[in-house]
């Protein structure tokens, strides 16, 4: 790997490693501490890698230059030392004392614990979700502002109230007690389910798909899975969504980087271990007595799995969309379940039903409508077409528009 393609992806999956290792030794009160000491850490691997070339053991080095500037830290700043001395009393101030912890289950452990400790009910579910992005899945203020929909400045605001507000509340990065689990597991999980979403599909991106986002979301997943606390019917669900929409990740473009639709998909591009991981744990989540939003959309997604256009699958997934919506509604959801709508009923029936959503500002929307008028007026349908080609920010995504409206 290059180091142009290198660091970025290191940078993706070891900035969090660092900066959570570095808060639980701190303290909850010296997130920004530990932000910059990984920050630095990766600016000077990209200031020295370019000069003298990648190292044998990258990650390795990047630990060993973070212990070393948090050490630095430490000497330097003594206000800080004597601070962290009192909090942890086996820590002393000298140097050669320090004891940072990159192993593979300390770096476990911090991550899930602080996980629970940025998901505290004294901060708002969007900054709860905005600190973990950040601090844990190391998402750029432009990234979680795409996420919410919003402006940079709006989030650094609320990046920072909600830090303000941990140390207020004196916050420990520790495991609450069981019974918080399950008030704080369900915050966490949506911010997995939005990173995981984040690679499946990105706006931001000349390249529409982001596998190292996805496979960091289901790193962490599979974490709370192996933690017997946080290893419940959520987690599962949620998981095995993630398994089922991965394996057809090398199947959802093309080798210029278009975006592929499912129904023209080539199924042996599949990942079979995905998907029988996927059944696996689907059915573990079924093991509680329970229906989730992210159990309905694994469901959904099983079906996909399926590639033959049968009735009972499309009934399958109607039927599904029809209770996902009832428990929790959102106009994607609707949107979707319009195309299984034309699949068990007809493309009129669709149609009317979509155009009741009147999602002006989605482009998906209009690639749906697109689709349900092709043969019924191609007119209207490259008039779609054409307003979805507008709306859609990705290069790639551009591309499959145009072609299908080349071909009307």
């Amino acid at each position: 790997m290059e180091q142009q393609e290198l660091i970025p992806h290191l940078f993706r999956t070891e900035y969090s490693k660092i900066t959570t290792v570095l808060c639980k030794l701190f303290g909850i009160d010296y997130i920004e501490i530990a932000e910059d000491i990984a920050s630095e850490t990766f600016l000077l691997a990209f200031e020295t890698w370019n000069y003298k070339g990648i190292p044998v053991n990258p990650t390795a080095w990047l630990y060993v230059v973070a212990k070393n500037k948090a050490k630095n830290y430490f000497k330097r700043n003594k206000l800080f030392a004597e601070n962290i001395a009192k909090q942890f009393q086996y820590l002393s101030t000298e140097e050669n004392e320090i004891e940072i912890d990159f192993s593979e289950q300390n770096i476990t452990d911090s991550q899930l614990q602080m996980l629970f400790a940025i998901c505290q009910p004294a901060i708002s579910t969007e900054a709860q979700i905005g600190l973990s992005l950040r601090i844990l899945c190391g998402f750029g203020i432009d990234e979680i502002a795409d996420a919410f929909l919003t402006n940079k400045e709006t989030i650094n605001k609320r990046l920072f109230r909600a830090k303000e507000k941990l140390r207020l509340e004196n916050v420990k990065i520790e495991f609450p007690e069981k019974k918080e689990i399950n008030n704080r597991l369900e915050t966490v999980l949506t911010t997995l389910y939005l990173l995981f979403n984040e690679g499946y599909y990105s706006e931001r991106q000349n390249e529409i798909i982001r596998k190292d986002l996805c496979l960091e979301a289901m790193r962490l997943t599979y974490l709370l899975i192996e933690n017997e606390q946080t290893n419940q019917h959520l987690t599962n669900a949620l998981l095995s969504l993630m398994c089922y929409h991965s394996s057809r990740l090398d199947a959802r473009t093309n080798e210029i980087g278009e975006i592929i639709l499912y129904q023209d998909q080539d199924e042996n591009l599949w990942n079979n271990e995905l998907i029988l991981k996927g059944n696996y744990f689907l059915k573990q989540a079924s093991n509680w007595n329970m229906l989730s939003k992210f159990y309905l959309e694994a469901s959904i997604a099983y079906w996909h799995t399926i590639k033959a256009d049968t009735n009972d699958k499309w009934e399958n997934i109607l039927a599904l969309y029809n209770h996902l919506l009832q428990l929790e509604y959102s106009s994607i959801a609707a949107l979707n379940r319009t195309f299984a709508l034309s699949k068990v009923k007809c493309k009129e029936v669709a149609i009317i039903e979509a155009e009741r959503l009147n999602l002006e500002d989605n482009h998906f929307y209009y690639i749906l409508l697109g689709e349900l008028y092709k043969e019924i007026d191609n007119q209207k349908a490259k008039e779609h077409f054409k307003k979805a080609f507008t709306l859609a920010k990705n290069i790639s995504e551009k591309q499959t528009i145009a072609k299908k409206i080349d071909s009307l």
